[in-house]
């Protein structure tokens, strides 16, 4: 036997004190990780240790006392015992490696710090040589995302089995002053399953403050170091006027590495089932999703009473993109309900997304078809569409019952094929673009009349824009432009026409653009004040009258693209402010306006953006909501303001100085704030006449108080001014921390109600909702 005193002493029996201590921990554990939760700061993400510069095969052996027994073959390190090997450290108080029999045991404080920056923890940890075994003894772990496990013991049976006993998980705080975490899992035996991919559990109970919420005497998951793997979802319970009681759970089943499917069946007390299904796969050039849902169903109103006929009634939400070649895209969406409330009585959520190549509007569903090519200097695109609306057009003043916009008179969009490029070479000193577009609109209905056959059209135009910009050494800044447009149609099925209207036309602008701005620094920022002007001639706005009927009178002019059309500070110095390309801006005219912005270093400042359209000739064809008809347009105002950190308001306006009264055709103004203690947001928007010629005037506001660091009062509301009704009222109370996020939410919505029908409207939705997020584990969705 030989006692030896040594700093470090290489020795190739520390190849098997390390190298997959690590593996003892039940990673899985932390079932379903999620990202920490949005509204608490993020967890410390850990570092992992600086390199120690020993590669894949150099090892490192410190301690106070080192006993080699020949004889035995034990190998023993006493005194804060450290080994490094791989870029892992052990730390123990005493190292025993018993070389004829393979085993190594760590005592005493003994710690394993991974390349990553995790660690274990035990007062005890016997291996065999091959870490194909193992066991600990008062084992603990802190893992990613602050997670911290602990069990009493923990077993390695082979590369596949590993069990902890008597063991508990929380990602909370947990700390001298607060023994017990705000959440925990703790079960008698949680046994990870690699070959199965499964965590089993038995007996296990869910714990708040250390009270328990629930218990499962048996159940298990997927496990999250598997890439997927079947099994049931977190489920919904909840309960409202329409469904009753419902319970909703989904069930993941994996069907191939690049494939799966979500089953919801969701069980309701007042009304028939409805099952849910969502699928995925990856190709190898792109993607395709396809989410539905199916039930067979009369119809409900709010308060769950059925009416009607039982009929089939379900809904597809689809999309998928895929990739040609480098240039070359294609892509579909697939967007359809049998029911226009089948989403509000069965809650349906996350409907009305951006799924294809155009965006979706609220309550309105598109199907689209498409191709795209794209490059450094041209992009084309090739599509079709089609819309089904959902939004209430009235109700029915004997039944109550809401009636909806009609779908056939929307037109089916396609082929819609839109081209442009740029020469890479400066053209005339300038930047030129060319681009050409067509499309074809068909309708099943007029909007004039069930009887009417709906207006069909085609269209084709093809356009230059040429633009160049210098700057003066006095500097001033010009940038003169030149556009140019040529558009030819075909108009059939007109009210009161036999035959179909062709025409064509010419149109085109030049001018420029003149701006001068003046900088002067102030004490910790800056003011820039810039005059603009822009000066435009070219065709007259004209849009060719169709003439209709024997008698030759005037009786539709064509705009199918530009009815939207809103004049404010974002096109104020366009040469040509239609939003499409039915509606044209011509004639002579002079954009003039002005723009400050203060700005400092600490956040705080303000701009504003004052200007106005003066024009030769008064332009009847332009839109008289727009305030651009007159020779003088209405003046745009918009400014923004942070008078302090933290703080932002904002105001948005068209004043008619020559109306009589209503000056402010529209206007939108807003403040928003944060702050520890509190935070929200309030706007309000009055237009004379919205897009489609109704008076429009809301206001919204939301917020949070914060009473104490943990507890807080949450707010929101959305009112119809001109309908006298509230949208939408939230108040809520919120208890936050660490890892946990409590929402009780009372939610009072009446979305149908309508001005014109003389109060009459759908019974407003009433719930209380239940939320309750764990870090880690996500959102339960539990509401009633």
């Amino acid at each position: 036997m030989m006692d030896q005193r040594q700093g470090a002493l290489p020795l190739r029996a520390r190849l098997y004190l390390l190298g997959g201590v690590a593996s003892l921990v039940l990673a899985a554990t932390a079932a379903q990780a999620q990202q920490p939760l949005a509204s608490t700061p993020p967890a410390p993400a850990i570092k992992a240790p600086p390199s120690d510069g020993l590669g894949e095969e150099g090892y490192y052996l410190e301690s106070d006392l080192l006993i080699r027994d020949d004889k035995t073959g034990v190998l023993t390190a006493r005194g804060e015992v450290e080994a490094r090997y791989q870029g892992r450290t052990l730390r123990a108080e005493e190292v025993v490696y018993d070389t004829k029999a393979g085993v190594i045991t760590a005592k005493g404080k003994v710690t394993l710090i991974n390349g990553d920056g995790t660690a274990q923890f035990a007062d005890e940890m016997t291996l065999d040589k091959e870490l194909k075994a193992g066991f600990a003894l008062g084992f603990s772990a802190r893992m990613e995302e602050n997670v911290k496990i602990a069990a009493v013991s923990a077993i390695r049976r082979n590369d596949s089995i590993q069990e902890l006993n008597k063991a508990i998980y929380t990602p909370c705080e947990i700390c001298a002053d607060k023994l017990t975490p705000t959440w925990s899992v703790s079960a008698d035996k949680v046994v990870q399953d690699k070959d199965r991919q499964l965590v089993y559990y038995k007996n296990a109970v869910i714990r708040l403050w250390g009270a328990p919420l629930m218990y499962l005497p048996v159940f298990w998951h997927p496990d999250p170091q598997a890439t997927r793997s079947s099994g049931f979802l977190t489920p919904k319970l909840g309960a409202s006027k329409r469904r009753g009681m419902s319970y909703q759970q989904p069930y993941l089943y994996v069907i191939s590495p690049s494939q799966d499917v979500v089953l919801s069946p969701q069980i309701n007390s007042s009304i028939n089932p409805f099952l849910n299904a969502h699928w995925r796969k990856r190709f190898y050039s792109g993607i395709a999703e396809v989410r539905g849902g199916f039930t067979y169903e009369k119809d409900i109103d709010n308060r769950g009473e059925r009416f009607g006929e039982a009929t089939p009634r379900s809904y597809i939400l689809a999309r998928g993109l895929f990739d040609i070649n480098d240039k070359w895209k294609w892509g579909f969406s697939a967007e359809r309900t049998s029911d226009k409330l089948l989403f509000d009585n069965y809650s349906i959520s996350d409907v009305y997304q951006q799924r294809g190549l155009f965006t979706s509007e609220d309550r309105r569903l598109s199907s689209q078809i498409y191709a795209t090519r794209q490059d450094q200097r041209s992009y084309l695109s090739l599509s079709a569409v089609t819309v089904q609306g959902l939004r209430v057009s009235g109700i029915d003043a004997v039944t109550g019952l809401a009636s909806f916009e009609n779908s056939d008179v929307f037109p089916l969009i396609g082929p819609l094929v839109e081209g442009r490029w740029q020469p890479k070479d400066p053209v005339l000193g300038g930047r030129l673009r060319l681009q050409g577009t067509g499309v074809i609109l068909t309708r099943s209905e007029s909007p004039y009349g069930a009887t009417l056959d709906g207006v069909d059209s085609q269209r084709g135009s093809v356009s230059a824009d040429w633009r160049s910009t210098l700057t003066l050494k006095s500097g001033v800044r010009i940038s003169p432009f030149a556009q140019a447009r040529g558009d030819a149609y075909r108009v059939s099925d007109l009210p009161g026409a036999d035959d179909s209207q062709t025409y064509s036309r010419a149109l085109g602008v030049t001018g420029i653009d003149v701006s001068y701005p003046f900088f002067k620094p102030l004490k910790g920022g800056s003011v820039i004040l810039e005059p603009l002007a822009q000066l435009a001639a070219g065709s007259e706005s004209r849009r060719v009258p169709i003439v209709v009927g024997s008698s030759g009178t005037t009786r539709y002019l064509y705009n199918e693209d530009s009815t939207s059309f809103e004049f404010d500070e974002t096109n104020l110095f366009r040469a040509n402010k239609s939003p499409g390309f039915d509606l044209y801006e011509g004639g002579q005219r002079l954009n003039l306006g002005g723009r400050a912005t203060v700005k400092y270093k600490d956040g705080r400042g303000a701009s504003m953006l004052v200007g106005r359209s003066f024009r030769s000739e008064f332009d009847p064809l332009l839109p008289s909501r727009s305030g651009l008809q007159q020779k003088s347009s209405d003046w745009i105002v918009a400014a923004t303001v942070t008078p302090v950190q933290g703080v932002t308001g904002f105001v948005r306006t068209r004043y008619a100085p020559d109306l009589a009264s209503n000056k402010f055709r529209r206007i939108e103004a807003g403040l928003n704030a944060v702050h520890k203690v509190a935070n929200g947001s309030v706007r309000y928007i009055k237009d004379q006449q919205d897009a489609v010629g109704a008076p429009l005037e809301t206001f919204e506001m939301s917020g949070q108080l914060n009473l104490t660091k943990r507890w807080g009062i949450t707010a929101y509301g959305g009112k119809d001014l001109v309908a006298g009704v509230w949208r939408r009222r939230d108040l809520g109370v919120v208890y936050n921390d660490d890892c946990i996020r409590i929402d009780v939410i009372y939610q009072n919505e009446d979305r149908f109600s309508q001005a014109s029908t003389g109060g009459l409207k759908l019974q407003a939705d009433q719930s209380v909702v239940f939320r309750l997020t764990l870090a880690t584990l996500g959102d339960t969705g539990y509401s009633q």
